[in-house]
């Protein structure tokens, strides 16, 4: 199969995001290196300075096979997007890096990659990391946000980052920047409605619905969101949080896109690992199935739900129908659990129906 083209429809600039940008140190480990900070495959946290989840940075970066990848969720989606498109500078990327060492290579990974980044530059906080321990084929993830916790609105409303809003087609944010700027978010969203733009936000993290300061950011946001991603544990949870008796997901899928909502309908995805995804728009559930790998495939799952929405997104920026994007999803999804990490081969080799 040929690689999608993008060239049919203009997507220069098409697709923004916004979030934070962290440099992951990725490495093989064994349970007993989580286990002993309290973690379990497929936790996914965020660390404060001082407290427990701090020594395994170091830990992980010293361990055998360690590698540095550029990461964080919003920059893995815009750049499996971007590798989708095969477009130069089809996406775009703000957020906030520290003057540093890491903070170059995420700038040096936006430039090779083809995304245009537009990084604001803390001079007094080191650039964020994330701390990816495979264990098998799960990945638990321990978040140090550092310079990206410090990305503010004033950068966001400057004259260029305005200038990449307005050209825009599709912005998209992982959930966990609603932590971070979520008057940013907030101001993208009225934006993308006002225009009949998309906006686009992923749930991300239980605690993001579970903490009283960031469910009230979410349910602020989602009267705004055209598009909101999840997976299944996700989408429980929200669920759970929200008091609803509803606990499949196809059900839950229905009762989210049915949520207050300014415009146009919101289009509700909940991928469900192994499982085919679920897509609920005006009431009508669909599942779209993913591409089955052999166990000897997988190498793991780092970055797979982020490759799933990048390749989605590739296919909502040239509006094509949901099924091709359920496929653009199902097919980056399956080349990134092939490699470590959120890394890809050259080129895509995909070709979805029309």
């Amino acid at each position: 199969m040929a690689a999608a083209d993008a060239s049919a429809i203009n997507v220069e600039g098409a697709l923004l995001g916004m979030g934070n940008p962290l440099l992951d140190i990725l490495a093989t480990v064994g349970t007993e290196v989580i286990e002993k900070y309290g973690l379990k495959p497929g936790d996914v946290v965020m660390a404060e300075a001082g407290d427990k989840y701090q020594p395994i940075f170091p830990e992980i970066a010293k361990a055998e096979g360690s590698k540095q990848i550029a990461g964080g969720a919003t920059l893995n989606v815009v750049r499996v997007c971007q590798w989708m498109l095969q477009k130069e500078k089809a996406t775009s990327f703000v957020g906030c890096v520290g003057k540093d060492e890491f903070g170059d290579k995420l700038k040096a990974a936006c430039d090779e990659a083809g995304v245009t980044s537009k990084l604001l530059v803390d001079e007094a906080t080191p650039t964020g990391t994330c701390a990816c321990s495979i264990t098998g084929k799960e990945r638990t993830l321990v978040t140090n946000l550092g310079a990206a916790n410090n990305y503010k609105l004033d950068h966001f409303k400057g004259a260029e980052q305005q200038a990449i809003l307005e050209k825009a087609k599709v912005v998209y944010s992982a959930g966990f920047h609603m932590t971070v700027c979520p008057d940013g978010m907030e101001l993208a969203a009225k934006h993308c409605t006002a225009t009949g733009k998309s906006y686009c936000l992923n749930l991300s993290a239980p605690f993001l619905m579970e903490a009283p300061p960031f469910k009230a950011i979410l349910e602020k946001l989602l009267p705004n969101v055209d598009y909101l991603f999840g997976n299944e544990t996700e989408a429980a949870c929200f669920a759970k949080v929200w008091g609803w008796e509803e606990t499949a997901i196809p059900d839950i899928a229905k009762k989210l896109a049915a949520l207050p909502k300014e415009g146009k309908a919101r289009t509700v995805v909940i991928t469900q690992g192994a499982s085919p995804t679920v897509v609920c728009i005006n009431g009508e559930v669909t599942e779209h199935p993913i591409l089955k790998l052999s166990a000897e495939q997988l190498v793991d799952t780092n970055g797979a739900g982020d490759a799933y929405v990048g390749g989605f997104l590739s296919g909502l920026v040239q509006d094509k129908p949901v099924a091709y994007c359920c496929q653009a999803g199902a097919y980056s999804a399956s080349v990134i659990v092939q490699q470590s990490g959120c890394t890809f081969p050259a080129k895509p080799n995909f070709t979805g129906a029309a």
